[in-house]
C-alpha cells in the first residue's frame, strides 16, 4: 500500500515547524565485535571440522611404528537469508509535500530498519544458544553447551558448570575453562580469551572487574589479577541486542568460530509505476550468521 496524502496531512499545510521521529541515532554495527566476516557466492556455505591425530605413543625398539587415522568431525552450515523491505509513495503525495523530499526522508528510515534487522539477526545465536535454545552448531547441540562432542569420545564445555552472573570469580573461572579446551583428539589447544561481550546492564561491573587497579569490592589491598595478567586483552564491548540482561560471552582466539557470510551486500533501487504514478523504493541484502567451531565462544546465561 502506498503512502498517500491522507497519511501526511500536516506535511501538506503551511505552518509546520519541524518533522521528527526519523533522526534518532542508532548503535554502531556491534556484530563486528563478535563475528569474522567472509563473502559467499553460493546459496549456502558449509565448513567441515577435521579431526587430526592423537598423542604419539612410545615406539619400543625393533617394533613397527603406530599409524593413526584422521576423519571429518562435523559440518557447520550457513543458510543465507534474504532480507528485503520497501515503501511506495503516491504521485500526489510527492507533488503536494511542502517541506522536504519524501524519498530522502523515508529512504533513511528504510536503511535504519534494514540495519536494525541485521543486528537482531546477529544476536540470534547468542540469545538462543544456551540449553533449550533454538540455535545449534554442527555437532548437534546448542551453541553454548557442556557437551560439545569430540571424536575421541570426550566432550568440551563452553559454558560455566554452574551458570553465574558476571563477577570476578566467574570471569576467572571462564579463563581457566577456556585454557582447558581440547581438539577432536583430546589434545590441548592453548585457547585464550580475546574480548568480553555484555549487555548494557553489565557495563559498570565490567569496568570495575577488568579495569580497576585493585580488586573490586574488597577491603584487601590485592592487585586486580584479571587486569595485571591481561586475561581478557581486548577488554569488553556492549551488545545492545542481547535479550538476557545478565548473560555474558567471551570471544576466544580459536579460529573459525563465530562467522558472518555476506552473499549480497545491501542494495537499494527505485522505480515508478506508469499507470498510478506511484514511486516505489526497496532495499535488499542476503547474509547469514552462525558458528563453525563452538570453541570460538564461551558464555554464561547468568544466575537468574
Amino acid at each position: 500500500m502506498a503512502i498517500s496524502r491522507s497519511q501526511m496531512m500536516k506535511e501538506l499545510l503551511p505552518g509546520l515547524n519541524a518533522l521528527f521521529g526519523l533522526e534518532y541515532k542508532q548503535y554502531d554495527n556491534e556484530s563486528t565485535e563478535i563475528y569474522e566476516t567472509e563473502s559467499s557466492e553460493r546459496a549456502f556455505e558449509e565448513e567441515v571440522q577435521l579431526s587430526g591425530f592423537g598423542q604419539a605413543p612410545v615406539k619400543t625398539e625393533g617394533s613397527a611404528i603406530s599409524y593413526d587415522t584422521a576423519q571429518e568431525a562435523f559440518t557447520a552450515r550457513y543458510n543465507h537469508e534474504t532480507i528485503a523491505m520497501g515503501f511506495s509513495v503516491t504521485e500526489e503525495a510527492i507533488e503536494d509535500n511542502l517541506y522536504d523530499s519524501l524519498s530522502a526522508r523515508y529512504t533513511k528510515a528504510l536503511a535504519r530498519g534494514m540495519a536494525y534487522t541485521k543486528q537482531v539477526k546477529a544476536a540470534y545465536p547468542l540469545n538462543n544458544g544456551f540449553s533449550g535454545g533454538a540455535f545449534t552448531t554442527g555437532d548437534g547441540v546448542t551453541l553454548l553447551n557442556t557437551a560439545h562432542t569430540r571424536t575421541d569420545g570426550g566432550t568440551n564445555s563452553n559454558v560455566l558448570a554452574v551458570a553465574s552472573d558476571m563477577n570476578e570469580t566467574s570471569l576467572e573461572q571462564a579463563v581457566i575453562d577456556i585454557a582447558a579446551f581440547r581438539d577432536q583428539r583430546g589434545l590441548l589447544i592453548a585457547a585464550r580469551p580475546r574480548k568480553l561481550i555484555i549487555a548494557p546492564n553489565n557495563q559498570f561491573v565490567a569496568t570495575r572487574v577488568l579495569e580497576s587497579q585493585l580488586r573490586a569490592g574488597t577491603a584487601d589491598n590485592d592487585i586486580n589479577a584479571m587486569r595485571t595478567n591481561g586475561a581478557i586483552p581486548e577488554g569488553w564491548r556492549i551488545n545492545h541486542f542481547t535479550t538476557d540482561t545478565d548473560a555474558w560471552f567471551i570471544i576466544t582466539d580459536v579460529p573459525d568460530g563465530m562467522k558472518h557470510f555476506t552473499r549480497t551486500g545491501l542494495t537499494t533501487s527505485m522505480d515508478g509505476d506508469f499507470d498510478t504514478g506511484n514511486v516505489r523504493y526497496k532495499a535488499r541484502e542476503r547474509y547469514s550468521y552462525g558458528c563453525s567451531d563452538p570453541l570460538g565462544i564461551f558464555g554464561s546465561e547468568g544466575a537468574a
